[in-house]
């Protein structure tokens, strides 16, 4: 998984519109970057929303906050509709950033192996580098947990 003092590397993403975010868009101000295994499941959304809730926060600490997930624009579209999401989301379907990062790995579940999202998030500064690294989120209080790091950096 990418570390503490790496440049998160940028790549081409799709916005739930259909469109294109790339991480350098964001470039110049912090970003808070966290990854989320499926939209639309009970600990995506309350993570989500949690992040959503605190978003005028985070953007008064000067961060932009991106969450991420494997899942389709048009699933992704559907959850920030549903949820009322104000956080930015962006689809990585073929999980090739998922991949480079270290977020997308072998997962087990009820005695079955499969690929999926370690549930992690990540602290970019204005110049790219990662800041702080959550590997393995416990979603409870995770969002005010990285408010409080983003006030501090």
């Amino acid at each position: 998984m990418i570390d503490v003092g790496e440049l998160m590397p940028d790549m081409d993403l799709t916005a739930p519109d259909g469109g294109t975010v790339k991480l350098s868009d964001y470039h110049g101000k912090k970003l808070v970057l966290f990854f989320y295994p499926k939209a639309s499941t009970p600990g995506c959304t309350t993570e989500s929303k949690d992040f959503s809730a605190l978003l005028p926060e985070f953007e008064k600490a000067g961060a932009a906050v991106l969450g991420m997930s494997a899942d389709s624009p048009k699933r992704q579209q559907n959850f920030i509709n549903k949820q009322e999401l104000t956080v930015d989301i962006a689809s990585d379907e073929s999980t090739e950033f998922l991949e480079k990062i270290g977020v997308w790995a072998e997962k087990k579940m009820y005695g079955k192996t499969y690929m999926g999202i370690i549930r992690s998030t990540f602290l970019i500064g204005p110049d790219g580098k990662v800041l702080q690294a959550w590997p393995k989120v416990k979603v409870k209080g995770h969002a005010e947990e990285v408010l409080a790091a983003v006030q501090a950096a």
